[in-house]
């Protein structure tokens, strides 16, 4: 998790994680959407899929991106936003 704030206009946080498989990729995405709807807090906007290897989810302060192995290293977000101040990281 990643604050932004000092960064960008449109997030407070960033939530960057990996699923090593597609199936594992819906599990984080379901995971989240359970606990965020039980507390009636719901995205945005969606976009993506487990089967591209990549889905976000906007909810507003909070950007949550959930990759795939490849997508990941593709993609390079924690490089992009290496100057934001990381708040939790779990390897």
């Amino acid at each position: 998790m990643l604050d932004v704030r000092g960064l960008c206009s449109f997030a407070d946080y960033f939530v960057i994680c990996t699923g090593d498989t597609n199936r594992h990729i819906e599990a984080i995405w379901q995971g989240i959407d359970e606990v965020l709807s039980a507390k009636r807090v719901v995205a945005h906007h969606n976009e993506g899929s487990a089967d591209s290897g990549w889905l976000l989810a906007d909810f507003g302060s909070v950007i949550v991106h959930i990759f795939g192995p490849l997508e990941r290293d593709y993609y390079q977000l924690d490089k992009l936003w290496d100057r934001a101040i990381p708040v939790v990281r779990i390897q």
